[in-house]
């Protein structure tokens, strides 16, 4: 059911390192994004296991992982400053039910309207989040509570290892390809680190550097299993108020990202995931996120992409990856705060050039104007705002930018036949863009008495499509002339008002269900 392992023995090993791999690159991102929605770090490091095992588990897209996600903890921080981590968890909970339901609803079909100029917009713009994420890498806490750069020797330690692991993982491949690449930098950094007793900023210090002074000295990665909890929050109608408008941006803000790289992920591999599954399975995480003690999340495109380049290609892959970062997390904690953040780094850069559309940068002066300027904008918005948001204003943009376009392909072709009517056939679609150019197309004031509008290469498209065409009838009669409509679909015919009795019915009409909800 879940194809947890393939029938090659090549691919299982592919896939049991390239998600050991990933488990070591979910670390820092996972303390990163609990520092930013303002929990602890273990709360990040529980909600990276739990988002990433539930997903690989049940979630339509195998070998993508997911997991906390800064996309998702900038959304939380006002509500854990406000009112504390429990309300987080109820907030978690009810993202997971709304993205369950949108699953069932099977409303993930819906991401196929995302332009490509939004898609590419979308990777890049993630692409260079990721990059300036690392940036906070090169900070060391200066003793006064502030963060301030790495200089001197630390600097050059950290830049020397962060370019030895880019080129273990640029060269090693074209001499094997048995173990992942990522895995051996990370392993080969940190024993040259370890063996040298080399001043390397590790994992440990990123974390002790975010912690008060008086915390930071005890500061630990180990953890314990999580534990089942209901939300301590209030059952009541206020809490609601509080949590709802949380969950609701939580789980467009997820799903939106999800499907997305899930988009990229198919792209890459030339395989398809199932939208619609996926929705289930990130509302599944997210919800158990809320009882166990986790801050949710969704898709990391960073970790999937580590994934996919190590090999990993099954559900066993990212299950691999949780179960690695548990066993981590429960027996291995001093080995991953021994881990350079010049590895983690290293692995994350190459993940920036390999993420990029370089190609966009060759093309954007031969594709349309407003491709560009949508690829532009969505990258913008991405860096400078939200994910959601950008890829919500792309698509209306792009909606804007075809309708525009598609306003000007309205057009007649009009004569007088034997009967001596004024026949009308008309070409393109009438909506809500084309119905002003629409109008001007007829003249009943110098028409002759009776007069024919053909649809047969036409369609309408919209309700404002219906207005314009009760509209024209009612000009028509006005001048007490004879109007006739041929070939309108009969869904069509039953929204016209003043046009309906025109309309002359043939079993030659179409029937293409868009002017009306039959179809839902």
């Amino acid at each position: 059911m879940f194809n947890l392992i393939s029938r090659s023995s090549a691919s299982v090993r592919a896939d049991v390192l390239s998600g050991s791999t990933v488990a070591l690159a979910l670390v820092p991102e996972a303390v990163a994004f609990a520092f930013v929605a303002g929990v602890e770090p273990m709360v990040g490091l529980y909600a990276a296991f739990m988002m990433g095992l539930i997903t690989a588990l049940i979630g339509g897209r195998p070998g993508m992982i997911s997991g906390a996600t800064g996309a998702t903890a900038v959304v939380m921080v006002s509500l854990v400053a406000e009112h504390g981590v429990q309300y987080l968890f109820a907030a978690v909970l009810l993202c997971g039910v709304m993205q369950i339901g949108a699953g069932l609803l099977k409303l993930g079909k819906y991401i196929r309207m995302v332009p490509h100029p939004v898609m590419l917009g979308f990777v890049n713009g993630l692409a260079i989040v990721i990059f300036l994420a690392q940036l906070e890498q090169f900070k060391v806490a200066d003793g006064s509570g502030y963060m301030s750069w790495l200089q001197g020797e630390a600097l050059y330690i950290m830049g020397g290892l962060i370019a030895l692991t880019m080129m273990i993982i640029h060269f090693l491949p074209k001499l094997t390809t048995v173990v992942p690449a990522s895995l051996v930098a990370i392993i080969t950094v940190t024993l040259i680190v370890v063996g040298f007793d080399m001043e390397a900023r590790t994992v440990i210090d990123f974390v002790r550097d975010k912690l008060p002074a008086d915390q930071a000295a005890s500061a630990s990665l180990e953890g314990v299993l999580p534990s089942f909890a209901i939300p301590a929050v209030p059952f009541s109608f206020e809490t609601l108020k509080i949590i709802l408008p949380y969950s609701i941006i939580l789980a467009a803000v997820g799903l939106i990202e999800s499907l997305l790289t899930l988009t990229v992920i198919d792209e890459i591999t030339n395989t398809r995931g199932r939208g619609n599954r996926e929705c289930i399975g990130q509302g599944v995480a997210n919800s158990v996120n809320g009882v166990f003690g986790g801050m949710g999340g969704c898709a990391m495109i960073g970790q999937s992409m580590i994934n996919i380049n190590s090999g990993g290609r099954t559900r066993l892959s990212g299950i691999t990856a949780a179960l690695v970062l548990l066993a981590l997390i429960l027996f291995g904690a001093q080995l991953i705060e021994l881990i350079p953040l010049a590895a983690l780094v290293g692995v994350m850069f190459m993940v920036v050039l390999g993420t990029f559309e370089w190609s966009s940068l060759r093309i954007i002066r031969k594709i349309p104007g407003t491709d560009a300027f949508i690829l532009i904008l969505v990258s913008g918005i991405t860096v400078f705002f939200d994910l959601a948001v950008a890829v919500i204003a792309g698509v209306i943009v792009s909606a804007l930018v075809f309708a525009w376009k598609h306003a000007q392909l309205i057009y007649v072709e009009s004569y007088i036949n034997d009967e001596g009517s004024k026949v009308y056939e008309l070409r393109g679609p009438i909506f809500f863009g084309s119905v002003s150019n629409f109008k001007e197309l007829f003249d009943p004031k110098n028409d002759p008495q009776d007069v024919i509008i053909e649809f047969q290469r036409s369609r309408v498209s919209d309700h404002s499509g219906i207005e314009a065409l009760d509209a024209l009838a009612e000009r028509y009669l006005a001048q007490g002339k004879t109007l006739h409509l041929r070939h309108l679909s009969p869904e069509c015919v039953k929204l016209l008002k003043r046009a309906k009795d025109l309309c002359e019915i043939s079993i030659l009409d179409p029937s293409y269900h868009v002017a009306s909800d039959e179809l839902g």
